[in-house]
């Protein structure tokens, strides 16, 4: 039973983690995509982009830092990839629920983010959890029993 406690709590401190990462990422996304889109007239799916992009750079660095343990036989340079690559399939389901919030619901772009920010969260956690992190580890630095 304290076994199953123990991943329990790790995994609970490793959300948290992930979402103290999401928070400032988010913070960088959203600030940086309504500069864009409303000081410099960038189109929004454009201006989301671009934003997304600059917030995954960030994430990357947090994250393989400080939230997830990389799996021993992946050199660096692969798990970066791996985790752009799974980046671009959350930008594109940004970019999804973006476009279709604003076009098709007619829902204000920055309301549309949130709302993108959301089921990308959930992605972002799920897929990195399941293909960059090393198996028994939940968190970061914390060995499991």
């Amino acid at each position: 039973m304290g076994h199953i406690m123990d991943r329990m709590r790790n995994l609970l401190t490793q959300i948290c983690k992930f979402g103290l990462v999401g928070v400032i990422c988010f913070g960088i996304d959203y600030a940086l995509m309504i500069v864009m889109t409303e000081l410099f007239h960038i189109m929004y799916l454009l201006s989301a982009a671009i934003s997304f992009v600059v917030s995954v750079v960030v994430n990357y660095i947090l994250s393989m830092r400080y939230v997830f343990h990389g799996k021993e036989d992946n050199s660096r340079l692969r798990e970066m990839v791996v985790f752009v690559a799974l980046s671009t399939v959350g930008l594109g389901l940004n970019q999804l629920t973006m476009w279709v919030s604003v076009e098709f619901f007619h829902v204000f772009y920055k309301l549309a983010k949130v709302i993108a920010t959301f089921f990308v969260m959930v992605y972002n956690f799920i897929s990195r959890k399941l293909v960059l992190e090393k198996r028994g580890h939940t968190t970061r630095g914390e060995e499991s029993r």
